[in-house]
């Protein structure tokens, strides 16, 4: 083993941590266990790599990783769980887990996950932090904005936008202008890529601010 690494056990009960961190231990690396994500948030760690339970990431492992990104913990996110289900891991690695690791934990299977994270780590952080970065500045979108990002991201002129919203082309000129200053994109193609780093999809919408939209008169009016 050319270098050690820090591995912060989350979740499930003592024994279970317990048994996990001893392995680690025994192939030479460094464990810190943690019973909820309270403790993990008052560590606050800087480096290695989260090994979370189930039941840290039950309510889907996006949220998971939100709540630690407003923590300011950007670590890799490994979702260790006693289900061998194929689609539990699919879903969690789509949601953003760096890997997937069945318990209880092998030496061989943390053999594995040591070399993805020496090849992939880097890069996964910063996909996250893009990730993260791109849905805040999407936030930010009211419901039309967002509705015209989503057409846009379709390949759709305005004309073609103007005709499924109902409304007129210029107020998709002006819907569109303002979207793409609240993201800070000066040409489309970097609206759309943020929208595609974002992952989101047409039914992710926030529609929190349904029914507050002016109508087109009300926004033709504001912008002259």
């Amino acid at each position: 083993m050319d270098k050690a690494h820090k591995f912060h056990i989350v979740g499930g009960d003592s024994r279970l941590r317990a048994e996990q961190a001893r392995l680690a231990f025994a192939m030479g690396h460094h464990a810190e266990v943690y019973s909820d994500l309270a403790e993990l948030f008052d560590a606050s760690p800087g480096e290695g790599i989260i090994i979370a339970f189930d039941d840290i990431f039950e309510d889907g492992m996006d949220v998971l990783l939100e709540r630690l990104s407003d923590q300011g913990i950007w670590l890799p996110v490994v979702a260790a769980s006693q289900s061998s289900d194929v689609y539990d891991a699919v879903a969690a690695i789509q949601a953003g887990a760096f890997y997937y690791l069945c318990l209880p934990l092998t030496q061989e299977a943390i053999v594995r996950l040591v070399d993805h994270a020496i090849a992939e780590a880097a890069r996964h952080i910063s996909a996250r932090r893009r990730l993260v970065e791109a849905r805040q500045r999407i936030g930010s979108l009211s419901k039309r904005e967002r509705e015209v990002l989503d057409w846009l991201s379709e390949g759709c002129s305005n004309k073609a936008i103007a005709r499924t919203l109902a409304i007129s082309p210029r107020t998709v000129e002006i819907h569109r202008a303002n979207m793409m200053d609240k993201l800070g994109a000066n040409h489309a193609a970097e609206a759309v890529r943020l929208r595609l780093e974002a992952r989101l999809r047409h039914e992710d919408r926030d529609v929190s601010s349904e029914g507050t939209e002016p109508d087109e008169g009300d926004v033709s009016a504001g912008r002259g």
